[in-house]
């Protein structure tokens, strides 16, 4: 297992996910979220940041053991879209189903929209992070 790759995609989820999370929540739709009842009171950034950290770590460590076939861009698409599909059914399923918001259709879309960014920007980052030495060289010789 490569060390370096895992705290290269640590540090790629964790500046991807805190960013998207903070400009999506608080900069670009803030009176929505509080619409939603997303957030009672002010968002506590530094647990926001510890949490996406260890899931980068976590996230990335597990990568190490997928099987998925295909180049290491696809592999790494099918594996952080399906964890995408996890996170979205524990994050914005389980969201709706605890709180009673007036949109819950624009809450999924909105949600599921963000979900979709974070973890596909994420895919691309680990597909280059674990793209092996020899696909470079064949890319090149295309």
């Amino acid at each position: 297992m490569n060390t370096k790759k895992i705290i290269l995609g640590t540090f790629a989820y964790t500046v991807i996910t805190f960013t998207i999370a903070i400009v999506w929540h608080i900069m670009l739709f803030e009176d929505e979220y509080k619409s939603f009842s997303y957030f009672k009171g002010e968002p506590n950034i530094i647990i926001g940041l510890l949490t996406i950290f260890i899931q980068g770590i976590i996230l990335t460590y597990l990568y190490n053991f997928v099987s998925f076939s295909g180049t290491s861009f696809v592999k790494s698409m099918k594996y952080t879209l399906t964890i995408g599909l996890f996170f979205w059914t524990s994050h914005v399923l389980a969201f709706v189903a605890k709180q009673n918001i007036e949109n819950e259709i624009s809450f999924i879309i909105m949600e599921s929209f963000y979900l979709f960014l974070q973890f596909g920007i994420y895919g691309i980052c680990v597909g280059i992070i674990y793209k092996k030495p020899n696909q470079i060289n064949l890319e090149k010789e295309k």
